[in-house]
């Protein structure tokens, strides 16, 4: 019996895996059709937000079958449980991907070259959720704590942003509305940073059984 749970367990971290791999894949299409203002680009990113909520269904279900057939331990419970909050935090990057994408439909053929850091703020968010996810998937503590400080990271790079998009707008009244649709564009990311965040500070519980909701 034991065995086979371990079986169905080790195909969840097969699952979350591969969820995470869309969640990154999501993310860096739409930085990168951001960087090259190409729409065409952009308009696959929406199939993937759509791939990734039929597989924050289908882990969920995995999840509940697991809780309810088996007789987890403790750990195995955590892990479980733990599992069931980072397909949510999954899910919502990849809406979160969609939104930017969809964005770049309003930005008229142009790119960011008007403030780089947002390129930087992405390449930081992408890290955050592949290091957040491989944290589950090896229970690795330390990992995970990694990731909870990068967070840093990408709110530095949001304040930078930010200041950018004001020197902008006081140089160019004209640009406000690429600006604002940039600055929301900034916003998303650091979601996007906040849910791996998430997901790390779960690891943590997963491992220790202790959950930090300080912030």
């Amino acid at each position: 019996m034991r065995s086979r749970f371990d079986e169905q367990l080790a195909q969840l971290k097969c699952e979350l895996i591969e969820m995470g791999a869309l969640c990154e894949e999501a993310i860096a299409l739409a930085a990168k059709a951001l960087d090259e203002a190409d729409v065409k680009l952009a308009a696959k990113v929406a199939p993937l937000s759509g791939e990734i909520d039929r597989m924050e269904r289908n882990i969920e279900s995995m999840c509940l079958k697991l809780l309810l057939s088996q007789q987890p331990v403790a750990r195995d419970l955590r892990m479980i449980s733990a599992a069931l909050k980072l397909i949510t935090d999954m899910e919502r990057i990849g809406d979160q991907a969609s939104d930017i994408a969809e964005i770049i439909n309003f930005l008229d053929g142009r790119s960011i070259e008007e403030c780089e850091y947002i390129g930087e703020m992405a390449k930081a968010a992408i890290r955050m959720v592949t290091d957040s996810v491989d944290a589950y998937v090896k229970q690795d503590v330390d990992a995970a704590h990694r990731v909870i400080a990068g967070d840093d990271v990408v709110d530095d790079y949001f304040d930078k942003v930010k200041t950018s998009l004001i020197s902008l707008i006081a140089h160019n009244p004209d640009e406000g509305r690429y600006a604002l649709d940039l600055l929301m564009i900034a916003k998303y990311f650091e979601r996007i940073g906040d849910h791996a965040v998430n997901i790390a500070e779960w690891v943590v519980f997963s491992v220790t059984g202790i959950h930090d909701e300080s912030k």
